[in-house]
């Protein structure tokens, strides 16, 4: 009797093979950061804000039927969670969690089904995306811009009309003492520009949507024009690069008041735009310009 053959695994041509290849170049992808996670849907520049550096905002969506809060970090910085309130169910995603994935997008989309799907009282500490999850274009409208509330506090943390026990009081009490002021600034073509105010000064962080070659052309055109600046009080301190984004910063005089920065950004961000139109080489003294802005750009991830 002549022996079986040992089956070595599937055909290279047969459907399971196939199906194997597709479910290892999906793992492979998810493994693999994505130069522009966020790129896709209209919000992006400010979910890398969400992401980076914001302390504590919301933005309310839609997933499923489901109210869900898309939330720059929840207690204990779960992936997700689902509470009542007034009889409302109602599911929270954060952004600034403390286990991850290489693509914080998969991570947003996969918390944002869990959120819009599980129980009240229930929490998701890891988001795991895997070869099933969705695109983040496919679960947010990547037509819209997010509706965001800037919070001073993390007192949304905790449903209204209810005692927290004195173990969750003390947290949001920690996290409320470490917070530092932060604004979205409003204005005409003002989008994802972000106050802080880190004490002994405050910043301006532009996320902007331009690839890195052809903003970093503009600042130097403009700082070559003397003109990288958003007027007296402040002063351009450099820039940094996160999730395939450059994002210029500026120190600014922490005397003034969030909103009287916005005219200023409005006024520096038509001079970009014009800066950004021009077609043609740089001369020597953007070059310069452009060479020393090089040497102040960071890095985040």
């Amino acid at each position: 009797m002549g022996k079986s053959k040992r089956n070595s695994g599937p055909k290279q041509d047969s459907n399971r093979a196939a199906k194997l290849a597709l479910r290892e170049a999906e793992r492979e992808s998810l493994q693999a950061a994505p130069v522009r996670p966020f790129h896709g849907v209209k919000a992006e520049c400010d979910l890398v804000a969400l992401r980076e550096f914001v302390p504590s905002a919301t933005a309310p969506v839609e997933i499923g039927g489901r109210a869900v809060t898309i939330a720059t970090v929840l207690p204990g910085a779960v992936a997700a969670l689902v509470r009542e309130e007034g009889g409302v169910e109602r599911g929270f995603a954060g952004l600034q969690v403390q286990a991850h994935s290489p693509n914080p997008a998969a991570d947003l989309s996969s918390a944002l089904r869990w959120a819009s799907t599980s129980q009240p009282g229930e929490s998701l500490d890891a988001a795991n995306p895997d070869g099933n999850t969705a695109a983040l274009a496919e679960v947010l409208d990547p037509a819209v811009e997010l509706d965001i509330t800037v919070h001073q506090d993390f007192n949304w943390w905790l449903p209204e009309n209810v005692d927290p026990a004195p173990d969750v009081a003390a947290t949001v009490e920690r996290a409320n003492q470490a917070i530092m002021p932060s604004a979205r600034l409003e204005g005409d073509g003002l989008v994802a520009a972000w106050w802080v105010d880190a004490g002994d000064k405050a910043h301006l962080r532009w996320v902007r949507p331009e690839s890195e070659d052809e903003l970093m052309l503009a600042l130097a055109r403009l700082h070559a024009a003397g003109d990288l600046t958003l007027g007296e009080g402040s002063r351009y301190a450099g820039s940094f690069r996160t999730h395939g984004l450059l994002v210029p910063v500026f120190d600014l005089d922490p005397e003034l008041h969030p909103t009287e920065w916005a005219t200023p950004t409005s006024e520096f961000g038509v001079k970009l735009a014009e800066a950004l139109a021009v077609d043609a080489p740089l001369t020597s003294e953007q070059r310069r310009s452009r060479d020393g802005l090089r040497g102040r750009q960071v890095t985040l991830r």
